[in-house]
């Protein structure tokens, strides 16, 4: 997947828990208030987040971190 554009590249939760290190209930948590990014459903049961939206928020973060 590495030689695919940011914006193809497609993770699951436990992916982006990885990447962003907190319990599941809290990033549902910052769904359902705005913070994290929605993702996108592609299945009854599934739902995916972009490498480049998970690249952002942790742009984010770090920005508001410093001010």
């Amino acid at each position: 997947m590495d030689g695919l554009p940011r914006e193809l590249q497609l993770l699951r939760l436990p992916d982006v828990l990885k990447i962003i290190p907190v319990k599941k209930s809290a990033w549902w948590q910052g769904v359902r208030q705005g913070y994290f990014p929605k993702g996108h459903k592609i299945g009854p049961k599934l739902r995916v987040w972009t490498l480049g939206e998970i690249e952002d928020l942790l742009e984010k973060i770090s920005s508001d971190r410093l001010k």
